[in-house]
């Protein structure tokens, strides 16, 4: 994996936003648990994804990319949450629940086309 590449980028990008997010419900909303939760998880997609960099097989790569889309699905979930609890508006809510989507799309794709080259 280049060190540049677009889903590291993109995942990085997403975690920030995740922080501001985090920062906005403590401050401005008084959502603590909720926010550390959705924090967690989704600075934890990029965190996973930086690990796949230095992988030590191409099981391992996949393994670390499986543990971002778990991580980023888990993060959908409590955007959800806090979505339906209107805690989030729908403004807020669709921009950054359709960066954690395509995130998540991303890292399906880069999964599945990883696993079909393993079995060749």
């Amino acid at each position: 994996m280049k060190a540049d590449n677009q889903i590291q980028i993109e995942s990085k990008a997403f975690a920030i936003r995740i922080i501001k997010l985090y920062k906005y419900l403590k401050e401005n909303k008084q959502v603590y648990v909720l926010s550390k939760q959705v924090l967690r998880s989704g600075t934890s997609i990029g965190a996973n994804v930086r690990e796949s960099v230095n992988a030590q097989s191409r099981m391992d790569f996949i393994n670390k990319l499986s543990i971002a889309l778990k991580e980023a699905n888990e993060t959908e979930y409590w955007l959800e949450l806090l979505h339906e609890s209107d805690v989030l508006d729908d403004t807020q809510f669709e921009s950054i629940y359709n960066d954690c989507g395509k995130l998540a799309a991303t890292l399906t794709k880069i999964i599945k086309t990883t696993k079909s080259g393993a079995e060749k």
